[in-house]
């Protein structure tokens, strides 16, 4: 089993920065890609960005293309995510989450393991 425990959530001015960042136990994440999703109140959960295993290839949702970075480091057992330019669109529980194999993925059911969530509001 591998536990998850997102961190880095807060409450920030449009315009701000957040780092968050999912710390991994029970196994090594390195065999696993990894992914960032949100949910806003009332909406269901989509996705955010995804890397694969080594870290080599990255995708991101339209929305935070080019605002947002994912990045991993496997010696820590860490997987980040950076976010620049918030905007009040961006409030809402952040998760991470991992799937086994080396393959990013887009789809929330292709993930194994999730974190509880770090809250992220952005005030206008």
């Amino acid at each position: 089993q591998v536990q998850l425990v997102e961190s880095g959530g807060g409450l920030v001015q449009a315009g701000d920065s957040l780092r968050l960042s999912c710390a991994a136990s029970g196994r090594t994440i390195n065999n696993y890609a990894a992914g960032w999703f949100r949910q806003a109140p009332g909406k269901e959960r989509e996705f955010v960005a995804a890397i694969n295993w080594g870290g080599a290839t990255r995708a991101y949702a339209d929305s935070v293309k080019g605002r947002f970075t994912i990045s991993r480091d496997n010696a820590k057992n860490t997987v980040y995510l950076q976010m620049n330019s918030l905007g009040p669109e961006d409030t809402a529980v952040y998760y991470c989450a991992l799937r086994y194999g080396s393959a990013r993925s887009l789809s929330k059911s292709d993930y194994d393991y999730w974190g509880q969530g770090t809250q992220v509001t952005v005030s206008s």
